[in-house]
């Protein structure tokens, strides 16, 4: 069953009356409603064509929130084989918003590092709905570690609302945690590539995602705060997010043309929730391309190459 956003309300109804009318030909022989439902189906595959086709940043931000996109989980189970799950920070608790292990990438070892939201009510409580503590990047940190002793290529797959802001993780030194794991991005010297699948919120997404290489889903949304919060923060109401929406530049497209997003990973028509299968495939592409691209080159190039891209960042404004 397809779970509609508020914006598709519109297309529910078509798609809902099509399925209407081959119910009442199942449940009545000779009765033909192919002509009628068939036109309804064109009718719902152009609106879903229009509306995909002009989203707004706010709409992105609900499409790339969706609950039925494709996780962590599901593109490691299809991507990756060998997949080793490592567990834990050695220090105080494994988080289970972080996941992250050892895997083979077309047969190329990787260390793979994500953000899971889980998938139904039970797994999204359990994985605190990819809002990760301390421990959680403390373990990326650990993972990362791991990776540069054995030159391995890693792979972060961030889908996250931000780092959780509770009092127990702010004790235990959630900002210091996120600062080390952006800070263990830029050290190592292996090569780091990062896919936005759905939401990069804030420092929590910016801890994986400082890559050499940076990837978005056409869909996904990557931001110092959400729009809710941004609203909150600037005119009090949190029902202003529309309006914080456009103004924090968040898409795929506005990030590509400041320099933070390199590659835009396409979704077909109707959003990633809609083509789970075929989203999946076009991230592996782009992640064996965008480590293609680093092949060959010395540990101390790729590393040097990924401080120079995030001190280079913002030049061209301050030069304008």
């Amino acid at each position: 069953m397809t779970n509609y956003l508020e914006f598709e309300k519109p297309l529910a109804e078509i798609e809902g009356k099509a399925e209407e009318l081959r119910a009442l030909a199942r449940a009545n022989e000779g009765t033909d409603t192919d002509k009628e439902a068939a036109a309804l189906d064109k009718k719902a595959a152009d609106m879903l064509a229009q509306l995909y086709g002009d989203l707004t940043p706010w709409r992105k931000c609900q499409v790339a929130r969706h609950p039925d996109r494709p996780h962590c989980m599901d593109y490691i189970n299809a991507l990756f084989t060998e997949y080793t799950p490592l567990a834990g920070d050695r220090n105080f608790a494994d988080d289970h918003a972080v996941m992250g292990g050892l895997a083979r990438l077309d047969g190329t070892p990787v260390m793979v590092i994500g953000h899971e939201k889980g998938n139904d009510t039970k797994s999204r409580i359990e994985r605190n709905f990819g809002m990760a503590r301390p421990e959680g990047y403390r373990k990326a940190i650990r993972l990362m570690d791991l990776a540069d002793r054995f030159g391995l290529p890693i792979v972060t797959l961030v889908d996250t609302p931000g780092a959780y802001p509770g009092k127990g993780a702010e004790e235990r030194g959630q900002s210091e945690a996120i600062a080390r794991s952006t800070e263990k991005c830029l050290s190592v010297k292996v090569p780091l590539v990062s896919v936005i699948i759905g939401e990069g919120g804030s420092g929590g997404a910016v801890a994986f995602a400082t890559a050499n290489r940076v990837a978005m889903l056409e869909h996904s949304i990557y931001s110092v705060i959400s729009p809710e919060g941004c609203a909150s923060i600037l005119w009090k109401d949190a029902e202003k997010m529309r309006e914080a929406a456009e103004a924090l530049r968040l898409t795929a497209q506005d990030l590509k043309e400041l320099g933070v997003c390199d590659r835009i990973i396409k979704e077909p028509v109707g959003g990633a929730h809609r083509h789970k299968a075929e989203s999946i495939a076009a991230v592996g592409k782009a992640i064996q391309i965008m480590l293609a691209e680093m092949q060959g080159k010395s540990g101390e190039d790729v590393r040097d190459a990924r401080r120079k891209k995030y001190l280079g960042l913002g030049s061209k404004g301050l030069a304008a």
